[in-house]
């Protein structure tokens, strides 16, 4: 799944490289940061660090 969202942001690069750096800053903080709320990678994490999947 990681995968997946790290081609999908880098597909983006070529768009979000004509943006104003400090736009691109916080679009790729952003964007590295989501991963962790909107995909369900939390709940993998909080698997991973406790064996419990809710």
């Amino acid at each position: 799944m990681l995968t997946v969202w790290a081609v999908a942001v880098a597909m983006l690069s070529p768009v979000v490289g004509g943006w104003h750096q400090m736009v691109q800053l916080a679009f790729y903080v952003v964007a590295g940061i989501a991963w962790l709320w909107v995909l369900p990678m939390r709940r993998m994490l909080r698997w991973m660090e406790t064996g419990r999947w809710r």
